[in-house]
């Protein structure tokens, strides 16, 4: 799965305002992405790594709420894409569609590199300052020039430089208080702004760039490759080690087990692999929350299609897709599907879409969070070529017509359709998407989780802990446990008043909340309440199982 920087604004526009930081009601675009963070960690989603001993940058853990929604969105793609692939729905062939489960070592052979290109071509960009030693992405590394144009003639024009990671916009925002008062001191005079990339200046422009860490003008170097991939050894003796890597994708496992795959099952093309897992990326700037990380998990499938029926495999994968996030509740103006421009295309691809999704820090843009691209018979051609294993299928249905009715055969390399997917970016999507501000309630933020990936599925309360209502909530909490154990977490407490309790659900996420209280033991109902309503109705204590079973569907 290729992980493209955000497309950044038009430097021609980086003098319009950045979009607005309100609360929820103009999208994620206009979502705080500093209380969606703060919420991440005061409730146990995601935590800074290492964070005791001050961090490190580009790697992220996931406290207890935040690993059980990733595991249930995990999940979700497993049950979707390998156990009843779309749903049990036809592919264009009018048969169904057909996935098989796969697991691969995060570290292999390195020639497996080789043969992808990766070893010769995964590079960024990058400069390096001289002074305090901080190395910059150079694509990312964005330049906004303030030039005060004066009124009078014969005054000299006056330029100013301020540099840092993101958009005209971003670096604007960093850099308010010493623009602003650059306006106030120069009001009187006409103020433009331009931007541009590291990347986009020319040489004299580059060496007036101030570092972005430490503001030394003249510092930064010359612009270089820096490869993306970690380095590692097997073997036990250093110096004797052969050297390898930590993988980047997990595409390419899939792709050399084709042929066992093949051989080992009775399964026919068409048909798709499924791996998810760890890949790694040594980011020059990891930032962005989980966005762009170092360490990072993906759901991938390679499908394998004849080569006269890829480009409808292709469009039928890349609708699916589409439609599998927005049925997770990444809905209306946050989601796009865009289909990539020729120039956009790898030089072995007739077609590649993006499922974007307009994150907090992208906006008004959007960020790539699936990738579904036609990669034709390249991969396979290049592992063929470089282990010197065929690996050609000979396809039974197709071919001549023989007089006994049968058909020849034909041998051909598959083409390849892979949808590839983001499982941390897809965690945050809905996190971003799921952050609500409700300022009419008494606690007013809540996550709108969909009931399906929500990490606590139901909570149990007593009103009070008294009068033989505790009782009743525990049975009905090992009731639901027994029911929804492998969905998520049914949580019970007794503790402080009931609307502080309905509060931490809220924060958490949690769909439905059933309170016990002093007309239970007398009618046998207990009170549901709505996490996104607040509206609350009873209902009998023996339908409580079936209700939450029907909205986890």
């Amino acid at each position: 799965m290729s992980e493209p920087a955000a497309r950044q604004p038009d430097p021609s526009a980086a003098s319009s305002p950045p979009p607005p930081a309100g609360g929820a009601g103009g999208g994620a675009g206009a979502k705080p992405m500093d209380a969606i963070m703060a919420l991440c960690k005061r409730r146990g989603f995601i935590y800074q790594a290492s964070e005791i001993y001050g961090g490190i940058n580009g790697f992220w853990d996931y406290g207890p709420l935040g690993a059980q929604l990733k595991k249930n969105l995990k999940e979700a793609w497993w049950q979707d894409m390998i156990m009843r692939p779309c749903w049990g729905r036809k592919g264009p062939g009018g048969e169904a569609v057909r996935c098989l489960p796969l697991e691969t070592c995060i570290i292999q052979h390195p020639k497996v590199w080789e043969a992808s290109g990766h070893v010769g071509g995964f590079n960024d960009v990058s400069v390096d300052c001289r002074v305090c030693k901080s190395r910059f992405r150079a694509d990312h590394l964005t330049v906004v020039s303030v030039d005060i144009n004066p009124f009078m003639a014969g005054e000299a024009r006056k330029t100013f430089l301020f540099s840092g990671m993101g958009t005209p916009d971003e670096v604007k925002a960093a850099n308010k208080k010493k623009i602003d008062k650059l306006i106030e001191a120069n009001r009187q005079q006409e103020v433009i702004f331009t931007a541009a990339t590291y990347l986009e200046l020319n040489e004299e422009g580059r060496a007036a760039c101030p570092c972005p860490e430490c503001d030394e003008k003249k510092s930064l170097t010359e612009p270089r490759q820096f490869g993306l991939m970690f380095e590692s050894g097997t073997g036990a003796v250093r110096g004797e080690q052969m050297k390898v890597y930590l993988r980047p994708e997990t595409a390419q496992g899939i792709f050399v087990q084709f042929k066992n795959v093949v051989d080992t099952t009775r399964v026919k093309i068409p048909f798709g692999i499924g791996n998810t897992g760890k890949s790694f990326r040594n980011e020059i700037t990891p930032r962005n929350f989980t966005y762009r990380s170092r360490e990072f998990e993906q759901m991938e499938l390679e499908f394998f299609c004849h080569p006269e029926e890829s480009q409808a495999w292709y469009r039928f994968w890349r609708d699916f897709r589409m439609e599998w996030w927005q049925s997770l509740g990444l809905k209306g103006e946050n989601l796009q599907l865009r289909e990539h421009a020729k120039d956009e295309l790898s030089h072995y691809s007739t077609g590649t879409s993006d499922v974007e999704y307009r994150f907090p820090f992208t906006a008004p843009d959007f960020g790539e969070l699936e990738g579904v691209a036609h990669r034709g018979c390249y991969d396979l051609t290049q592992h063929q070529q470089h282990s010197g294993v065929k690996l050609e299928y000979f396809d039974t249905d197709r071919g001549e017509v023989l007089p006994n009715g049968g058909r020849r055969g034909e041998r051909y390399l598959p083409h390849v359709i892979e949808p590839a997917a983001g499982l941390d970016r897809g965690v945050l999507a809905i996190l971003c998407e799921a952050y609500t501000k409700d300022e009419s309630r008494p606690s007013p933020e809540l996550m709108k989780f969909h009931p399906r990936v929500a990490p606590i599925k139901a909570a149990v309360f007593p009103l009070v802990n008294k009068d033989g209502m505790p009782e009743i909530a525990e049975k009905l909490h090992a009731d639901l446990t027994a029911k929804f154990w492998r969905e998520g977490f049914i949580e019970t407490d007794a503790k402080q008043s009931i609307g502080k309790r309905y509060a931490r659900m809220d924060e958490a996420g949690t769909p439905f909340c059933f309170t016990i209280d002093g007309d239970t033991a007398k009618d046998q109902t207990v009170t549901v309440r709505d996490r996104d309503t607040g509206k609350q109705e009873r209902i009998a204590i023996d339908r409580v199982v079936g209700y939450v079973a029907e909205r986890l569907q």
